[in-house]
């Protein structure tokens, strides 16, 4: 009786999803192929703790599948799509056909149906980003042919969904050329209007709502079940729903915190639950049995793998791409994990009148096969292959900070109207004396000034005795802010701000004040509230107009004399980090480290011009400063860097965030290293425009 209990089955998936995924992440495999595993060990294969065919299991799962592809549309990248639009439509076709008929010809050859045939085609046509932070982490996004892969996602997802919904629809009972024709017709119209009415309805949501998150955070939801409702309401799946709606709210929200919020809350809960259920329909002795007649599986998996590197290798002809741009565009089209699973659910869960189902136990097997093979083969190929990518050589030649930001935009401005201004956040006075020193240092550096900023939180009288308190104090911080400014020769223009967002007093504040630079001091708001609320340095980090540089200072920074600067790419966001400490070590005569941490895989030739290339970017400067550069080897990068920086006073760092698709797997290097390091930190974060 306990066991029927929907709370009971909720903590057990909860105690699943929080203790599995680390475990098999520990063990080099992806965490949802440890949710698969215990899906088996808790189903009636299993322990008999989860049932898939109950109340609370089917929901969540529901939930998760609808989820899961709703987050696909949203990290469709619509402006890389948007650059290459003409080539990614073209290898979209080419990586959706190819498989297609490879997979109708996959099951022809094994006696099914033509419908069946053609849902099995479906399947392989689409793929998953799965490989996508590793083309980031290297800094090759930038790279045609990644930009191209990434934009034909949205082609290849969106052709599986529409021939998933025609072939779910055929399965389903008498099916007419009329029919067919209905529902055609009724998915383009309700395509329309989820693609543009909901882009529409959200923008004028969001612009009337302002900074109102919570209400933000739940039109998102309910365009996303209202989607998925009308969906079924047209008689097509729901997730075809839930992924036009990801594509349709994608401009809306864009890079914003409630974005993140919304995969948050996906990655965390409903998303992993889905693979659990998956985990609860394999049938162990129908599994052995699929491998121990294994043609089924293997051809499936060669069909796939082989279809994808013909569209791949047909597209460098066509489009001219050297062979370490094919072997990459490959890779990243070969993981079939989010729409490939969530649609082989839906067409082993349809049944017609006559009991049968629109694939087999046989195909919904291969295909868990096809995603384990794929999600590690793909990432593994990339990770080799995107090393050898070449991007843009661009003029990285920039001595002032108030440029290197603006160069990245290609605006790149001969001369700032505006002064140097570097915006100060103060609250703490035990800590603000580093703060406003290193905001003077560089001040005087550009022959700029320093708005040292004072926030005092709102009351609704203006006369309230305890506002009055707190601006007097806040008063008396920018005096003494004012006096530890003129040691250092800088003009200083002292800000009171009374607001009720700390965060949204800041940008505001650097926006007025025509800002070049934000420094802030450390928040510790950290941990689970953080990830669901959003700290303040996540905030200004997103809404602010110019960089942000976050500092830990435990000394003096006019007693720097050692600078290291972790850099893993060569893109713009690093060369900026890396003339920053320049800039700061030539106020100082410090010592500049570069340190690059390189898999032990790496060849020698791709290392050395790795360095090669860093060493030019470092010689073009007019600043004198000791710069040098160290590599070395190993597969921990955060114990790597934190064990070098042991001798130095500052590390300045990139806020950088990596996520896999479906927001199931977080890799935050720098997380672990800032938690660790024992010296001076910098943090630097591009405008949310760039970022």
């Amino acid at each position: 009786m306990l066991l029927n209990s929907p709370i009971i089955a909720f903590t057990i998936l909860l105690a699943v999803i929080f203790i599995v995924p680390p475990v098999f992440e520990k063990l080099r495999l992806p965490g949802l192929v440890g949710l698969l595993v215990a899906g088996v060990i808790l189903g009636q294969n299993g322990l008999k703790l989860l049932d898939s065919e109950s109340d609370t299991i089917k929901l969540l799962s529901d939930i998760g599948k609808v989820y899961l592809m709703f987050v696909a549309g949203l990290e469709i990248d619509l402006e890389q799509f948007r650059k290459t639009r003409n080539r990614s439509i073209g290898f979209g076709i080419l990586t959706f056909l190819v498989p297609l008929i490879a997979g109708i010809a996959v099951g022809r050859l094994f006696n099914f149906s033509w419908n069946s045939s053609i849902l099995i085609g479906s399947l392989l046509a689409s793929h998953t980003l799965l490989a996508y932070p590793i083309v980031s982490r290297l800094g090759v996004v930038t790279n045609e042919a990644v930009t191209v892969t990434i934009g034909a996602t949205i082609f290849t997802d969106t052709g599986a969904l529409l021939v998933l919904a025609i072939c779910v629809g055929i399965h389903g009972g008498e099916f007419t050329a009329l029919s067919l024709v209905t529902l055609l017709g009724g998915l383009a119209i309700y395509s329309v209007v989820v693609l543009f009415g909901f882009d529409w309805a959200g923008k004028e949501f969001f612009r009337r709502t302002g900074e109102e998150q919570s209400n933000q955070f739940l039109f998102i939801l309910l365009a996303l079940f209202l989607a998925s409702v009308g969906a079924q309401v047209i008689g097509v799946e729901k997730i075809v729903g839930a992924f036009l709606a990801g594509l349709a709210v994608n401009d809306v929200l864009g890079r914003s915190p409630v974005k993140e919020k919304i995969e948050f809350i996906g990655s965390v809960l409903f998303i992993p639950c889905f693979f659990v259920d998956m985990g609860l329909l394999i049938n162990i002795p129908a599994f052995i049995k699929t491998l121990s007649s294994i043609w089924l599986a293997l051809v499936i998996v060669v069909a796939l793998i082989g279809s994808k590197f013909i569209a791949a290798f047909l597209a460098k002809l066509l489009y001219r791409y050297n062979t370490a741009e094919l072997m990459t565009m490959w890779s990243l089209s070969l993981p079939q994990v989010a729409a490939t699973l969530a649609a082989t659910l839906v067409a082993y869960q349809t049944v017609n009148p006559a009991g049968e189902r629109l694939i087999n136990e046989g195909v919904l097997n291969s295909v868990i096969v096809l995603m384990l093979v794929t999600a590690i083969l793909g990432p593994v190929i990339t990770a080799r292959s995107a090393t050898a990518l070449q991007v843009g050589q661009t003029d990285f030649a920039t001595d002032s900070l108030s440029t290197w930001w603006e160069s990245d935009k290609g605006e790149l401005l001969e001369q700032n109207p505006y002064p140097f201004t570097v915006v100060v956040p103060i609250y703490n006075p035990q800590t603000q004396r580093y703060l406003i020193e290193m905001a003077a240092l560089l001040a005087r550096y550009e022959s700029g000034r320093i708005v040292p900023l004072a926030i005092t939180r709102a009351h609704i009288q203006m006369d309230n005795p305890q506002l009055i308190t707190a601006l007097e104090q806040s008063q008396q911080r920018l005096n003494s802010a004012k006096e530890i400014s003129q040691e250092f020769e800088v003009e200083v223009s002292p800000t009171i701000r009374i607001d009720d967002d700390i965060a949204l007093a800041i940008s505001r504040t650097s926006r007025e004040q025509n800002a070049s630079l934000v420094v802030m001091g450390w928040s510790q708001t950290t941990g689970l509230r953080a990830r669901l609320f959003g700290s303040v340095i996540d905030s200004v980090f997103w809404s602010s107009h110019c960089p942000v540089a976050v500092t830990r200072l435990l000394n003096s920074p006019t007693t720097i004399k050692k600078i290291l600067v972790p850099v893993g790419d060569l893109t713009r966001q690093t060369i900026g980090a890396v003339r920053f400490a320049q800039i700061l070590a030539d106020t100082n005569q410090a010592q500049v480290v570069l340190l690059h941490v390189s898999d032990r895989k790496t060849p020698p030739t791709l290392l050395e011009k790795f360095t090669s290339q860093l060493s030019d970017i470092v010689s073009k400067t007019q600043l004198q400063v000791n710069t040098t550069i160290q590599t070395v080897r190993g597969d921990d990068i955060a114990r790597l860097i934190i064990r070098e920086a042991q001798t130095f006073d500052l590390a300045v760092l990139r806020s950088v965030r990596y996520r896999t698709a479906g927001g199931l797997a977080f890799s935050e290097v720098t997380t672990q290293v800032i938690k660790e390091l024992k010296c001076s930190i910098v943090l630097l974060g591009e405008p949310h425009s760039n970022s």
